[in-house]
Protein backbone atom coordinates (compact mmCIF):
# COMPACT_ATOMS: atom_id res chain seq x y z
CA UNK A 1 0.00 0.00 0.00
CA UNK A 2 3.10 2.20 0.84
CA UNK A 3 4.50 1.86 -2.83
CA UNK A 4 1.26 2.14 -4.08
CA UNK A 5 1.00 5.35 -2.12
CA UNK A 6 3.89 7.16 -3.39
CA UNK A 7 4.28 5.31 -6.75
CA UNK A 8 7.54 4.19 -5.86
CA UNK A 9 7.49 0.85 -8.23
CA UNK A 10 7.09 3.22 -10.83
CA UNK A 11 10.08 5.35 -9.84
CA UNK A 12 12.35 2.34 -8.68
CA UNK A 13 11.62 0.54 -11.54
CA UNK A 14 12.41 3.49 -13.73
CA UNK A 15 15.96 3.65 -11.87
CA UNK A 16 16.91 0.36 -12.01
CA UNK A 17 15.66 0.05 -15.97
CA UNK A 18 17.89 3.04 -16.80
CA UNK A 19 20.87 1.67 -14.89
CA UNK A 20 20.80 -1.49 -16.64
CA UNK A 21 19.91 0.21 -19.98
CA UNK A 22 23.67 2.60 -19.79
CA UNK A 23 25.70 0.41 -17.90
CA UNK A 24 26.87 -2.15 -20.22
CA UNK A 25 27.67 1.01 -22.83
CA UNK A 26 29.35 2.85 -20.32
CA UNK A 27 31.54 0.60 -18.99
CA UNK A 28 32.16 -0.37 -22.22
CA UNK A 29 33.03 3.58 -23.01
CA UNK A 30 35.31 3.57 -19.71
CA UNK A 31 37.48 1.07 -21.87
CA UNK A 32 38.44 3.09 -24.75
CA UNK A 33 41.16 5.45 -23.41
CA UNK A 34 43.34 3.03 -21.47
CA UNK A 35 42.77 0.32 -25.12
CA UNK A 36 43.65 3.67 -26.77
CA UNK A 37 46.89 4.71 -24.82
CA UNK A 38 48.18 0.97 -25.59
CA UNK A 39 47.22 1.12 -29.36
CA UNK A 40 49.20 4.24 -29.51
CA UNK A 41 52.39 4.00 -27.70
CA UNK A 42 54.80 2.28 -29.85
CA UNK A 43 57.68 3.36 -27.44
CA UNK A 44 57.71 3.40 -23.59
CA UNK A 45 59.17 6.66 -23.42
CA UNK A 46 56.31 7.79 -25.29
CA UNK A 47 53.89 7.01 -23.03
CA UNK A 48 53.28 9.96 -20.82
CA UNK A 49 53.06 12.00 -23.91
CA UNK A 50 50.85 9.75 -25.88
CA UNK A 51 48.82 9.15 -22.84
CA UNK A 52 48.30 12.77 -22.06
CA UNK A 53 47.15 13.48 -25.77
CA UNK A 54 44.28 11.44 -25.35
CA UNK A 55 43.29 12.30 -21.75
CA UNK A 56 43.28 16.02 -23.14
CA UNK A 57 40.99 14.74 -26.08
CA UNK A 58 39.19 12.53 -23.74
CA UNK A 59 38.60 15.69 -21.28
CA UNK A 60 37.08 18.06 -24.55
CA UNK A 61 34.72 14.81 -25.70
CA UNK A 62 33.60 14.88 -21.94
CA UNK A 63 32.98 18.53 -21.55
CA UNK A 64 31.52 18.56 -25.19
CA UNK A 65 29.03 15.59 -23.65
CA UNK A 66 27.91 17.50 -20.59
CA UNK A 67 26.77 20.85 -22.19
CA UNK A 68 26.01 19.85 -25.61
CA UNK A 69 22.96 17.70 -24.65
CA UNK A 70 21.80 19.74 -21.98
CA UNK A 71 22.13 22.98 -23.69
CA UNK A 72 21.02 22.24 -27.19
CA UNK A 73 20.40 18.63 -28.07
CA UNK A 74 17.89 18.10 -25.54
CA UNK A 75 15.91 21.29 -25.50
CA UNK A 76 15.59 21.27 -29.80
CA UNK A 77 14.90 17.44 -30.16
CA UNK A 78 13.80 15.51 -26.93
CA UNK A 79 15.56 12.87 -24.67
CA UNK A 80 14.76 10.24 -27.20
CA UNK A 81 16.37 11.26 -30.16
CA UNK A 82 19.42 12.78 -28.19
CA UNK A 83 20.06 9.69 -27.34
CA UNK A 84 20.10 8.01 -30.83
CA UNK A 85 22.18 10.93 -32.20
CA UNK A 86 24.74 10.09 -29.20
CA UNK A 87 24.55 6.23 -30.03
CA UNK A 88 25.07 7.24 -34.48
CA UNK A 89 27.92 9.34 -33.54
CA UNK A 90 29.42 5.76 -31.92
CA UNK A 91 28.74 4.68 -34.64
CA UNK A 92 30.44 6.53 -36.97
CA UNK A 93 33.49 6.47 -35.30
CA UNK A 94 33.32 2.39 -35.30
CA UNK A 95 32.17 2.53 -38.87
CA UNK A 96 36.03 2.05 -39.96
CA UNK A 97 37.22 -0.76 -38.21
CA UNK A 98 33.53 -2.38 -39.16
CA UNK A 99 32.33 -4.74 -41.60
CA UNK A 100 30.12 -4.04 -44.66
CA UNK A 101 27.01 -4.89 -42.83
CA UNK A 102 27.64 -3.02 -39.65
CA UNK A 103 28.99 0.35 -41.72
CA UNK A 104 24.54 0.18 -41.73
CA UNK A 105 24.28 0.25 -38.28
CA UNK A 106 24.96 4.13 -38.30
CA UNK A 107 22.68 4.87 -40.86
CA UNK A 108 19.38 2.99 -39.52
CA UNK A 109 20.02 4.95 -35.87
CA UNK A 110 19.36 8.00 -37.94
CA UNK A 111 16.44 6.55 -39.63
CA UNK A 112 15.33 6.30 -36.23
CA UNK A 113 15.90 9.15 -35.16
CA UNK A 114 13.04 10.39 -37.23
CA UNK A 115 10.97 8.50 -36.96
CA UNK A 116 8.15 10.12 -34.83
CA UNK A 117 8.17 9.45 -31.29
CA UNK A 118 5.06 9.45 -30.42
CA UNK A 119 3.60 9.18 -26.73
CA UNK A 120 5.70 8.74 -23.76
CA UNK A 121 3.75 7.56 -20.89
CA UNK A 122 0.12 8.03 -21.74
CA UNK A 123 -3.03 8.25 -19.35
CA UNK A 124 -3.91 5.45 -16.79
CA UNK A 125 -7.36 3.98 -16.92
CA UNK A 126 -10.11 6.31 -16.47
CA UNK A 127 -8.25 9.13 -17.62
CA UNK A 128 -8.46 10.86 -20.86
CA UNK A 129 -4.55 12.35 -21.69
CA UNK A 130 -5.23 15.61 -23.29
CA UNK A 131 -0.99 16.90 -23.26
CA UNK A 132 2.31 15.34 -23.08
CA UNK A 133 5.72 16.88 -23.57
CA UNK A 134 9.92 16.98 -22.54
CA UNK A 135 10.30 20.80 -21.54
CA UNK A 136 13.98 21.72 -20.79
CA UNK A 137 13.00 20.75 -17.53
CA UNK A 138 11.05 17.91 -16.88
CA UNK A 139 8.29 15.76 -18.64
CA UNK A 140 4.93 17.52 -18.81
CA UNK A 141 1.82 15.67 -18.61
CA UNK A 142 -1.96 16.68 -18.15
CA UNK A 143 -4.93 14.25 -18.00
CA UNK A 144 -8.63 14.85 -17.51
CA UNK A 145 -9.75 12.08 -15.09
CA UNK A 146 -12.83 9.95 -14.79
CA UNK A 147 -14.89 12.75 -12.71
CA UNK A 148 -13.78 15.57 -15.48
CA UNK A 149 -11.04 17.34 -12.81
CA UNK A 150 -8.03 18.04 -14.91
CA UNK A 151 -4.75 17.62 -13.37
CA UNK A 152 -0.97 18.58 -14.29
CA UNK A 153 1.53 16.12 -13.57
CA UNK A 154 5.15 16.48 -13.48
CA UNK A 155 8.16 13.37 -14.11
CA UNK A 156 7.04 10.43 -12.47
CA UNK A 157 3.32 11.24 -12.52
CA UNK A 158 2.87 10.89 -8.90
CA UNK A 159 2.23 14.00 -7.20
CA UNK A 160 -1.03 16.28 -8.70
CA UNK A 161 1.36 19.80 -9.26
CA UNK A 162 -2.36 21.45 -10.55
CA UNK A 163 -5.90 21.24 -10.65
CA UNK A 164 -9.13 22.34 -12.49
CA UNK A 165 -11.85 20.91 -10.79
CA UNK A 166 -14.95 20.07 -12.79
CA UNK A 167 -17.01 22.40 -10.94
CA UNK A 168 -16.57 26.10 -9.81
CA UNK A 169 -15.79 24.91 -6.05
CA UNK A 170 -12.51 24.37 -4.15
CA UNK A 171 -10.15 22.06 -5.10
CA UNK A 172 -10.11 19.46 -2.60
CA UNK A 173 -6.75 19.59 -2.00
CA UNK A 174 -3.89 21.93 -0.21
CA UNK A 175 -4.07 24.79 -2.70
CA UNK A 176 -7.41 25.82 -0.66
CA UNK A 177 -5.64 26.80 2.07
CA UNK A 178 -3.96 29.44 0.86
CA UNK A 179 -7.59 30.91 0.56
CA UNK A 180 -7.16 31.50 4.05
CA UNK A 181 -4.10 34.05 3.98
CA UNK A 182 -6.18 37.56 3.34
CA UNK A 183 -8.04 36.49 5.84
CA UNK A 184 -5.56 36.45 7.99
CA UNK A 185 -4.10 39.89 6.64
CA UNK A 186 -7.24 41.40 6.91
CA UNK A 187 -7.07 42.64 3.12
CA UNK A 188 -9.65 42.05 0.36
CA UNK A 189 -7.38 43.65 -1.85
CA UNK A 190 -3.26 43.45 -1.90
CA UNK A 191 -0.41 42.01 -3.69
CA UNK A 192 0.50 38.53 -3.67
CA UNK A 193 3.32 35.99 -4.75
CA UNK A 194 3.36 32.81 -5.95
CA UNK A 195 6.85 31.00 -5.83
CA UNK A 196 6.17 27.91 -7.96
CA UNK A 197 2.99 28.90 -9.82
CA UNK A 198 2.65 26.19 -12.03
CA UNK A 199 -0.70 25.68 -14.06
CA UNK A 200 -1.92 28.34 -11.99
CA UNK A 201 -4.51 26.42 -9.15
CA UNK A 202 -3.77 29.00 -6.86
CA UNK A 203 -4.35 32.41 -9.17
CA UNK A 204 -7.88 30.58 -9.97
CA UNK A 205 -9.44 30.76 -6.58
CA UNK A 206 -8.21 33.81 -6.25
CA UNK A 207 -9.87 35.01 -9.25
CA UNK A 208 -13.26 33.70 -7.90
CA UNK A 209 -12.81 34.25 -3.86
CA UNK A 210 -10.72 37.43 -4.31
CA UNK A 211 -10.57 39.18 -7.50
CA UNK A 212 -8.93 42.18 -6.36
CA UNK A 213 -5.54 40.84 -5.30
CA UNK A 214 -3.11 41.20 -8.04
CA UNK A 215 -0.49 38.07 -8.38
CA UNK A 216 3.10 37.62 -9.22
CA UNK A 217 2.94 33.73 -10.34
CA UNK A 218 6.33 32.67 -10.82
CA UNK A 219 7.33 29.90 -12.77
CA UNK A 220 10.43 28.87 -14.26
CA UNK A 221 9.02 26.57 -17.00
CA UNK A 222 7.35 28.23 -19.71
CA UNK A 223 5.90 24.67 -20.97
CA UNK A 224 4.15 24.48 -17.61
CA UNK A 225 2.73 27.92 -17.92
CA UNK A 226 1.55 27.10 -21.58
CA UNK A 227 -0.13 24.47 -20.48
CA UNK A 228 -1.69 26.05 -17.58
CA UNK A 229 -3.52 28.56 -20.33
CA UNK A 230 -4.32 26.00 -22.31
CA UNK A 231 -5.90 23.55 -20.53
CA UNK A 232 -6.05 24.52 -16.45
CA UNK A 233 -8.14 27.56 -16.98
CA UNK A 234 -5.27 29.69 -15.82
CA UNK A 235 -7.06 33.20 -17.26
CA UNK A 236 -7.19 35.34 -14.05
CA UNK A 237 -6.97 38.93 -15.41
CA UNK A 238 -4.89 39.68 -12.31
CA UNK A 239 -2.03 37.41 -12.68
CA UNK A 240 0.97 38.56 -13.85
CA UNK A 241 3.16 35.00 -14.68
CA UNK A 242 7.47 35.31 -14.31
CA UNK A 243 9.56 32.75 -16.36
CA UNK A 244 12.37 32.86 -13.98
CA UNK A 245 13.55 31.25 -11.01
CA UNK A 246 11.57 31.97 -7.41
CA UNK A 247 15.04 32.80 -5.56
CA UNK A 248 16.21 35.24 -8.31
CA UNK A 249 13.42 36.65 -8.85
CA UNK A 250 12.10 37.67 -5.93
CA UNK A 251 15.57 39.52 -5.01
CA UNK A 252 15.22 41.77 -8.28
CA UNK A 253 11.89 42.89 -7.23
CA UNK A 254 10.88 45.97 -5.85
CA UNK A 255 7.53 45.07 -4.66
CA UNK A 256 5.97 44.96 -1.01
CA UNK A 257 4.00 42.08 -0.79
CA UNK A 258 1.01 41.52 1.58
CA UNK A 259 1.34 37.16 1.24
CA UNK A 260 3.89 35.18 -0.41
CA UNK A 261 3.33 31.80 -0.81
CA UNK A 262 6.15 29.36 -1.89
CA UNK A 263 4.80 26.13 -3.59
CA UNK A 264 7.75 25.12 -5.84
CA UNK A 265 8.88 21.22 -6.12
CA UNK A 266 11.03 19.01 -8.52
CA UNK A 267 9.10 16.13 -6.54
CA UNK A 268 9.40 14.79 -4.34
CA UNK A 269 11.66 17.63 -2.74
CA UNK A 270 11.59 21.54 -2.31
CA UNK A 271 14.40 23.34 -4.12
CA UNK A 272 17.00 23.65 -1.18
CA UNK A 273 17.76 27.49 -1.69
CA UNK A 274 13.53 27.95 -1.20
CA UNK A 275 13.49 27.06 2.75
CA UNK A 276 17.24 28.51 3.84
CA UNK A 277 17.53 31.24 6.51
CA UNK A 278 18.79 33.81 4.06
CA UNK A 279 15.96 32.74 1.40
CA UNK A 280 13.18 33.83 4.22
CA UNK A 281 15.25 36.93 5.24
CA UNK A 282 14.87 38.00 1.99
CA UNK A 283 11.34 37.45 1.68
CA UNK A 284 10.88 39.44 4.84
CA UNK A 285 12.35 42.85 3.82
CA UNK A 286 9.67 41.99 0.76
CA UNK A 287 6.71 42.06 3.01
CA UNK A 288 4.11 44.68 4.55
CA UNK A 289 3.99 45.05 8.08
CA UNK A 290 1.30 42.56 8.52
CA UNK A 291 2.56 40.30 5.62
CA UNK A 292 2.94 36.41 6.01
CA UNK A 293 4.95 33.85 4.26
CA UNK A 294 3.29 30.66 3.44
CA UNK A 295 4.50 26.96 2.16
CA UNK A 296 3.28 24.54 1.43
CA UNK A 297 5.73 20.83 2.41
CA UNK A 298 4.65 17.41 1.01
CA UNK A 299 5.84 14.47 3.48
CA UNK A 300 4.78 11.10 3.95
CA UNK A 301 2.05 10.69 6.64
CA UNK A 302 3.41 11.12 10.09
CA UNK A 303 7.15 11.83 8.58
CA UNK A 304 7.56 15.48 9.01
CA UNK A 305 10.59 15.88 10.34
CA UNK A 306 11.61 17.85 7.23
CA UNK A 307 8.46 20.43 8.38
CA UNK A 308 9.39 20.67 12.02
CA UNK A 309 13.09 21.94 9.93
CA UNK A 310 11.49 24.03 7.46
CA UNK A 311 8.86 25.53 10.14
CA UNK A 312 12.03 26.37 12.97
CA UNK A 313 14.41 27.81 10.44
CA UNK A 314 11.91 30.59 9.43
CA UNK A 315 11.40 30.77 13.08
CA UNK A 316 14.49 32.38 12.88
CA UNK A 317 13.63 34.65 10.74
CA UNK A 318 9.82 35.56 11.66
CA UNK A 319 8.59 36.65 15.09
CA UNK A 320 6.15 34.13 14.94
CA UNK A 321 5.36 30.46 12.94
CA UNK A 322 2.22 28.53 12.78
CA UNK A 323 2.11 24.77 11.23
CA UNK A 324 -0.67 23.36 10.42
CA UNK A 325 -0.92 19.25 8.95
CA UNK A 326 -3.72 20.36 6.29
CA UNK A 327 -3.84 16.55 4.71
CA UNK A 328 -2.44 12.86 4.56
CA UNK A 329 0.20 14.67 2.67
CA UNK A 330 0.56 17.92 2.89
CA UNK A 331 1.84 21.04 5.83
CA UNK A 332 1.28 24.60 5.38
CA UNK A 333 4.11 26.57 7.80
CA UNK A 334 3.25 30.27 8.15
CA UNK A 335 5.73 32.80 8.79
CA UNK A 336 4.17 36.16 10.02
CA UNK A 337 6.15 39.24 9.55
CA UNK A 338 4.03 40.41 13.07
CA UNK A 339 3.66 38.72 15.91
CA UNK A 340 0.33 40.14 16.90
CA UNK A 341 -1.23 38.92 13.73
CA UNK A 342 -0.05 35.19 14.33
CA UNK A 343 -2.02 35.76 17.87
CA UNK A 344 -5.63 36.49 16.92
CA UNK A 345 -5.25 34.37 13.77
CA UNK A 346 -7.71 31.69 15.16
CA UNK A 347 -10.12 34.49 15.69
CA UNK A 348 -9.67 35.60 11.87
CA UNK A 349 -9.81 32.49 10.14
CA UNK A 350 -12.83 30.94 12.32
CA UNK A 351 -14.77 34.45 11.42
CA UNK A 352 -13.72 33.63 7.79
CA UNK A 353 -17.19 33.87 5.52
CA UNK A 354 -17.98 32.84 1.44
CA UNK A 355 -15.39 30.32 0.08
CA UNK A 356 -12.34 30.73 2.00
CA UNK A 357 -14.08 29.91 5.39
CA UNK A 358 -14.21 25.75 5.14
CA UNK A 359 -10.11 26.00 4.18
CA UNK A 360 -10.16 29.03 7.35
CA UNK A 361 -11.49 26.69 9.81
CA UNK A 362 -9.74 23.68 8.84
CA UNK A 363 -6.39 25.22 9.58
CA UNK A 364 -7.68 27.03 12.74
CA UNK A 365 -8.12 23.80 13.98
CA UNK A 366 -4.81 22.64 13.12
CA UNK A 367 -2.68 25.30 13.54
CA UNK A 368 0.40 24.95 16.58
CA UNK A 369 2.38 27.39 17.45
CA UNK A 370 6.55 26.49 16.37
CA UNK A 371 9.54 27.65 19.09
CA UNK A 372 12.54 28.89 18.34
CA UNK A 373 14.44 25.62 18.18
CA UNK A 374 17.35 23.65 16.28
CA UNK A 375 19.26 24.15 13.69
CA UNK A 376 18.39 26.44 10.84
CA UNK A 377 18.45 25.16 6.87
CA UNK A 378 21.42 27.75 5.88
CA UNK A 379 22.31 28.28 2.35
CA UNK A 380 26.04 26.61 3.10
CA UNK A 381 23.96 23.55 4.74
CA UNK A 382 20.26 22.73 3.51
CA UNK A 383 19.92 18.72 4.06
CA UNK A 384 16.32 18.74 2.51
CA UNK A 385 16.71 15.87 0.02
CA UNK A 386 18.51 13.84 3.02
CA UNK A 387 16.01 14.25 5.31
CA UNK A 388 12.63 13.58 2.53
CA UNK A 389 14.52 10.66 1.42
CA UNK A 390 14.45 9.73 5.36
CA UNK A 391 10.94 9.91 5.57
CA UNK A 392 10.20 8.57 2.20
CA UNK A 393 12.06 5.31 3.67
CA UNK A 394 10.75 4.98 6.53
CA UNK A 395 6.98 5.22 5.51
CA UNK A 396 7.81 2.40 2.97
CA UNK A 397 9.24 0.48 5.72
CA UNK A 398 6.37 1.15 7.98
CA UNK A 399 3.33 -0.05 4.81
CA UNK A 400 0.35 2.81 4.63
CA UNK A 401 -1.04 3.73 8.21
CA UNK A 402 -2.81 1.18 10.01
CA UNK A 403 -1.26 -1.44 8.20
Amino acid sequence: DAFDDLSTGAFIGSFVATMLTFCVPLTALGAVTPWAVRLAMTDVADAGRTAGRLSALSTLGAIAGTFLPVLVLIPAVGTRRTILFAAAALALVAVPATTRLGRLVAPAIVVLAIVPSGGVKGADPGERLLFEAESPYQYVQVVEQADGDRVLHLNEGWAVHSILPSGAGLTGGYWDAFLALPVLTATTSGRLAVLGNAGGTVANLYQRSWPAYRIDGVEIDPTVSSVGRRFLGMQNPALTVHTADARHWMRSSQVQFDAVIVDAYRQPYIPFHLVTREFFQELRTRLRSEGLVAINVGTPPDEIEVVDRIASTMRSVFPAVEVARYDDFNSIVIGFADARVARIASERLLAADGASRLPSRLLAERLRSVALAGQPFTDDRAPVERLTDQGLLAYLRSGAPGA
